[in-house]
């Protein structure tokens, strides 16, 4: 099954510690490329949340974003150090006192001073468990997604290699008419030049056009890869580099095949193909 490189998955929840939110974001890359925007408190564990992400993800670029929110404890919370209160209103005292004109101290704008306030620091082990529990909840959102998205994109990618397959039948099919309305075009030339052909020399040269044109191997090679897609489209894992090197594979072929065309309709055969695999390609620049 394919999945894409895409996705975005956000899941909260409410914990003893407090609110807890992962806001994940994925986009197509050539390698995964993972980046995290957390708390000051999570930093030491980023390693292992990265571990985690690789663990279920192979490629992509993703932006994973924490929040967290903690629990109002009104036993805990705004904590004073009042030591420190005392020391600043003695200091500011003296400043009034020199300084009659500058008024008096919003208690407010005391509390901002840094050290005012005390919060018992968060244990940082029960944090980060139930961060990583979390994060597999919101990994595991994303990965559905992304294999939704996946399936899509091999629909389409089966569809079209059905495409592939009815225009390579088409010309196989044509060749040899095609082949021998040049045989009969090039007679027709030399008839019109009004020279004595030597007929064992005519039909070498007529035998080397025809080599020219045949097209048998391109349209083998194009069967193959198809085949080759499908096989790859059934494999449990990341393919989105071997489908990248098939489509460059299957442009190969489709620009041989039009260097080698004799009439206008495998002219437009190729070009119906390399609209195809246009199309094909750029869905498997977003395949993991």
């Amino acid at each position: 099954m394919l999945h894409s490189m895409t996705g975005f998955a956000r899941e909260s929840e409410e914990s003893s510690l407090g609110t807890l939110t992962w806001e994940l974001r994925a986009v197509n890359h050539r390698y995964l490329d993972v980046q995290f925007k957390i708390p000051d408190e999570l930093r030491s564990k980023e390693q292992l949340l990265r571990q985690q992400v690789g663990d279920r993800l192979k490629r992509g670029k993703v932006e994973c974003t924490f929040h967290f929110r903690r629990a109002f404890d009104e036993s805990r919370e705004m904590q004073l150090n009042m030591e420190l209160v005392g020391l600043l209103s003695k200091r500011l005292d003296e400043v009034s006192a020199s300084l009659p004109s500058a008024g008096t101290v919003n208690p407010v704008d005391l509390l901002r001073w840094p050290g005012i306030v005390q919060q018992e620091e968060i244990d940082m082990e029960p944090l980060f468990v139930e961060a990583s529990r979390l994060l597999d909840t919101a990994l595991a959102a994303m990965a559905t997604m992304r294999a939704s998205e996946g399936e899509r994109i091999e629909a389409m990618l089966e569809s079209r290699c059905n495409d592939v397959d009815a225009i390579a039948k088409s010309v196989r099919t044509r060749m040899p008419q095609v082949l021998d309305a040049t045989r009969a075009k090039q007679r027709d030339r030399i008839d019109k030049l009004d020279v004595d052909a030597d007929p064992a020399r005519l039909e070498v040269e007529l035998a080397l056009i025809a080599q020219k044109l045949d097209v048998d191997e391109e349209l083998d090679r194009l069967d193959s890869h198809v085949e080759e897609i499908r096989a790859t489209l059934g494999k449990e894992e990341a393919v989105g580099r071997r489908l990248d090197f098939l489509m460059q594979e299957l442009n190969r072929e489709a620009n041989t095949l039009a260097s080698k065309s004799a009439d206008a309709e495998t002219t437009k055969a190729a070009v119906d193909l390399k609209v195809l695999i246009e199309q094909m390609r750029e869905q498997v620049q977003n395949v993991e």
